[in-house]
């Protein structure tokens, strides 16, 4: 697969990437975006209410040049090590910080990772990495490519948003020694095209509704584009249980789940009584999962205002969580999450936007660890049902993605085969 190439300009910062050729950069100075064709009706050709992100662009990150990665429901990265699951699943949750509203930092805290290995420096020694999605919802697709400097410091050199082969956003670095971009952006009014700088640390996308006032139908449509591809990527939860942390009693706490899942006992003390019939089908979920019968899922109270997290065996018998094998415990955990929403998980939802709008992403990597093959079809199953709703989406990593045929609704990635 590849990815359509950003328009060049020879006298641009060069993000350098591996031979047989080099990825243009963005323009140095953003020339005027396009006119505005109609304003569609309502939604998009999709007819999509809740926004999405529908295809991840990698043009040159890390091990991956020129990939452009379908995105479903649920999808789930394949292949064996090495072939570049869990940095695509970085992408992803890089982009998710930088749509809301992230430095360039707390995104990318080894820049110098990011960059392709065989990436040549230009004149100035600068090198860097590009990558980019695709979201749609009710205005559509939406693209989004961003440009960014790794060395010698980090920085964005340009950023485009397009809708309809529209370019309602773009940015591209001007003046090295200053920090910020020069940014033009549709107003559509009397004066067609607004110009003005914006930070080169922050996504311009994600400062759009800060800058543009949507008082003409092109200032309307460059926001509802910008607030799509914002509410599409902010509401990622990257999941990775760690069974060493949930084997112990947990001090109570806010009762919303941590990404290691170290206090899954604190949660299930909250949520057991919030919603039962939810909770009932978790209890049907882990008995899919877990050896022996499971009669209950529950958090006692210990001393010290401890709980800890038990599966009540229904003859008396309570077996502590400790005492479960690493898949269990990781199945169990992904199954709760399965189950839950963001008001349960340590994420950051878009306040502005009510939560029927919104669709939780949850990033898990290493999606199959520690689990057997019957754990594994199970839960893929459980993610096809529960992503079938609407509410929901996840892209995982597994090492092997046979346990997923036959499963509707699941996009797989053979990432052996892209690279064949």
């Amino acid at each position: 697969m590849t990815v359509s190439s950003l328009s060049p300009s020879p006298s641009a910062p060069s993000l350098s990437a591996p031979s047989p050729s080099t990825p243009s950069s963005l323009p140095q100075s953003p020339s005027s975006p396009s006119p505005l064709p109609p304003v569609p009706g309502v939604g998009g050709e999709t007819g999509q209410d809740r926004p999405g992100v529908v295809e991840l662009r990698l043009s040159a990150f890390a091990g991956h040049r020129g990939a452009c990665f379908p995105l479903g429901p649920l999808t789930l990265f394949a292949g064996r090590s090495g072939s570049g699951k869990s940095t695509a699943l970085r992408a992803y949750e890089a982009l998710a910080r930088l749509g809301g509203g992230a430095h360039l930092t707390e995104a990318f805290p080894d820049p110098g990772s990011c960059v392709p290995e065989r990436a040549r420096p230009d004149a100035q020694r600068r090198r860097g990495f590009r990558i980019g999605c695709t979201t749609d919802g009710p205005e559509g697709p939406v693209r989004l490519d961003v440009a960014v400097q790794a060395e010698p410091e980090l920085r964005i050199v340009g950023e485009r948003l397009t809708a309809g082969g529209v370019t309602l956003l773009q940015t591209a670095l001007v003046d090295p020694s200053r920090p910020v971009v020069q940014a033009a952006w549709h107003t559509a009014g009397a004066t067609p095209v607004t110009r003005g700088p914006l930070p080169d640390d922050v996504l311009g996308t994600a400062l759009l509704p800060l800058r543009v006032a949507g008082k003409t139908d092109g200032q309307r449509r460059v926001l509802a584009a910008a607030e799509q591809t914002v509410v599409a990527l902010r509401s990622v939860f990257a999941c990775d249980p760690r069974p060493t942390r949930m084997r112990g009693a947990v001090p109570l706490g806010s009762g919303r789940l941590l990404p290691g899942c170290d206090n899954l006992a604190d949660v299930l003390w909250r949520t057991r009584t919030e919603c039962g019939r939810r909770h009932a089908q978790l209890v049907a979920a882990v008995r899919d999962g877990c050896v022996g019968s499971v009669a209950d899922l529950l958090a006692e109270p210990l001393a010290d205002g401890v709980v800890r997290a038990v599966l009540d065996r229904g003859d008396g018998i309570r077996t502590a969580l400790g005492l479960l094998g690493d898949g269990e415990l990781r199945y169990l955990a992904l199954a709760l999450v399965l189950f839950t929403g963001p008001g349960v998980l340590e994420v950051d939802p878009v306040a502005e936007v009510p939560a029927a709008l919104q669709t939780l992403t949850v990033l898990a990597d290493g999606f199959d660890r520690s689990l057997d093959p019957r754990q594994t079809t199970e839960l893929v199953r459980l993610a096809a049902r529960m992503c079938e709703r609407g509410h929901i989406r996840l892209v995982g990593a597994v090492s092997d993605a046979s346990r997923a045929a036959g499963v509707a609704g699941v996009t797989v990635v053979d990432l052996d085969r892209e690279r064949s």
